[in-house]
């Protein structure tokens, strides 16, 4: 496999590292079910990147979770967070939504879904830590201009639709500026109810499988 995934380190970096400029995420030590999601949009058109889907076009289900299974196991260390570049102010902002959330916009907490530490949750919750604010800015920004999809009901859009652009901007700043706890892992599951129905949640893991494809 680790030759087979050769063409994702392309981009993605040695190991799913995550390339120097951070346009490209990290994928390494991401929870397996999450990225099974992903490769499984990429593949089905979902989440539109063409040279993704050409890569994915004719592997299985069951192909695409060795994959994500693969990169899921690197647990390798991670860099130190960029120099801030926002104002002290924004940077308040930022945390208050990522730790508290803003009830007047019905916006949860992030750390309510994405776990107590931002590492993530498995299997399909990932962290939002270890990620470059260009690349949150652009996904929480997809999400909020219906460029980016997810299984329905898809939280992470409306939770994105009810963000002002400078919260966008805020959350991303503050989040890259954070230093990853050490080992970076997942929790292991939730210990309470989220705040809104999530239907990445609800894909079968491990997958069933799919007719054809690489195997």
């Amino acid at each position: 496999m680790e030759q087979r995934v050769l063409p994702c380190t392309v981009c993605h970096g040695k190991q799913g590292r995550a390339t120097p400029d951070g346009y490209f995420p990290r994928i390494a030590g991401k929870p397996a079910g999450y990225l099974y999601n992903q490769l499984r949009h990429f593949r089905d058109v979902e989440r539109r990147y063409p040279p993704m889907a050409y890569l994915l076009s004719y592997l299985s289900d069951d192909y695409l979770a060795e994959i994500a299974r693969h990169f899921s196991e690197l647990q390798l260390p991670y860099g130190a967070p960029a120099p801030v570049t926002v104002s002290r102010a924004q940077l308040a902002r930022g945390e208050q939504l990522v730790q508290s959330g803003d009830a007047a916009r019905e916006l949860p907490a992030c750390r309510q879904c994405h776990g107590a530490q931002l590492t993530g949750v498995a299997p399909f919750v990932p962290g939002l830590l270890g990620l470059s604010q260009d690349y949150l800015s652009s996904q929480l920004g997809a999400w909020r201009t219906g460029q980016r999809h997810a299984s329905e009901p898809d939280c992470m859009a409306q939770v994105a639709r009810r963000m002002a652009l400078e919260d966008v901007q805020a959350v991303a700043a503050w989040l890259a500026a954070q230093k990853v706890p050490a080992g970076g892992q997942a929790a292991a599951g939730f210990t309470h109810t989220l705040p809104l129905a999530c239907g990445s949640l609800d894909v079968r893991w491990p997958p069933a499988g799919r007719a054809g494809g690489a195997q």
